[in-house]
């Protein structure tokens, strides 16, 4: 307990935790404080508290899948916000490796695990979104966007949030009919489908899982636009032709840092010379860093969230001009609890989907997510770019005048 003692007495100082040990041993650390949540967590057995101390995030996460963590008071989502709320990124906090060799294996080890080819990337994209429909249409809205939505009100409802966030990148992709829409890693179509019925254009969605390319083409059959919205099961790296709009939602996390100047590179081939781009993707504030350990094992495999500078610096060599940064900064956090939420409330119909592991495996997920967009060092980014520098008006009006009208 020693070790663990150590470290929590050095991070909870607002908020309280008390740990009752496995021979029923009661440790309490932190003060209370107006905002800090109030915890009580058991160790089942003697050899939780060292597993945990020595990797905490990958720790904590399999020692509360397997049981060996048990939350008494409060639940993981307040337990891992009063973790990240004391240890805030603004203000210098930070739950990484420590020491210069400990970080250099880390990244270099994330470096090996982002080396995502085609194969390996269809296999990860498998690993997550090949799972059971049915878990993703327990927690999310009716039109499956499993991206941060866009809040203009903290109060809006998720299908709210999640209609105005197409229509607000709709809005930068300066749409007009009949032109040609490519977006890269569609999901279950629901963005293609918007584009296609709010601005009149020909989209083609492209994506490396099984089950979301299935359920994309039965909408879109569904609405009697199969005609003008295709998808098919292609890697990036292999479509050609042309298109005068790309856009990418929640992708971009999944091509990995080696890969990002290909990226830009594949995409500026495949846009016309006056086409514009928009992607939508997971950053991180600051500079690069590393993916943590459960995430890797057991959520996005090859994954990689980056830093602003990553992506500009990728886009670069392509000569893809960029025309607009917007940093999304609580919206996902907003997400991901309405997602967490409704996740409790499915409780008993994922476990009869998976089980009672998964389940706690998944509401981890989502509550170390939350915490990370709240406290961490995480936000999304929207980034508009070109290949002309004459391609869209050279004010932000047109902005404005798109998304009244696509909301209304």
């Amino acid at each position: 307990m020693a070790m663990i003692d150590r470290f929590l007495g050095k991070l909870i100082r607002r908020g309280t935790l008390q740990l009752i040990d496995h021979r029923g041993a009661i440790h309490n650390f932190g003060t209370p404080a107006p905002g800090f949540p109030d915890i009580t967590v058991r160790l089942a057995d003697a050899g939780v508290a060292r597993f945990i101390a020595l990797r905490p995030r990958l720790g904590a996460g399999e020692a509360f899948m397997d049981g060996r963590l048990i939350i008494e008071r409060g639940d993981v989502m307040d337990l891992i916000a009063l973790v990240r709320a004391n240890a805030p990124w603004e203000k210098g906090g930070q739950l990484k490796p420590r020491g210069p060799v400990r970080r250099a294996a880390k990244a270099v080890a994330g470096r090996i695990n982002q080396f995502n080819n085609a194969r390996t990337s269809q296999a990860n994209v498998a690993h997550h979104y090949d799972l059971d429909d049915r878990l993703y249409d327990l927690f999310l809205d009716a039109d499956k966007q499993y991206s941060c939505a866009y809040y203009t009100d903290p109060a809006n409802s998720l299908e709210q949030a999640q209609d105005d966030k197409m229509a607000h990148i709709a809005t930068k992709l300066a749409l007009q009919p009949g032109q040609r829409v490519l977006d890269i890693g569609c999901g279950w179509g629901g963005m293609a489908l918007y584009l296609n019925r709010v601005a009149d254009v020909d989209v083609l969605g492209i994506t490396l899982s099984q089950e979301q390319l299935k359920v994309a083409r039965e909408r879109a059959e569904a609405a009697g636009v199969a005609d003008r919205v295709r998808f098919e099961l292609i890697d990036y790296r292999a479509l050609t032709g042309r298109f005068d709009r790309i856009v990418s939602v929640g992708m971009f996390e999944h091509v990995g840092a080696p890969q990002f100047a290909a990226f830009f590179r594949q995409c500026r081939d495949l846009l016309s010379d006056d086409g514009v781009m928009l992607l939508h993707t997971i950053g991180r504030m600051g500079g690069p860093g590393s993916t943590d350990a459960f995430t890797t094992k057991y959520i996005f495999p090859g994954g990689y969230i980056p830093a602003l500078s990553e992506i500009v610096q990728a886009s670069e060599p392509a000569r893809m001009i960029v025309t607009d940064v917007e940093t999304l900064r609580l919206h996902y956090a907003h997400t991901l609890r309405a997602w967490y939420h409704r996740t409790l409330a499915k409780q008993a119909e994922i476990e009869a989907l998976y089980d009672a592991r998964f389940f706690r495996m998944w509401t981890f997920y989502l509550a170390g997510a939350t915490a990370a967009f709240e406290h961490g060092g995480m936000c999304n980014y929207q980034v508009q770019l070109t290949r002309s520098r004459h391609a869209l008006p050279i004010t932000r009006d047109y902005m404005v005048e798109a998304e009244a009208r696509y909301r209304g």
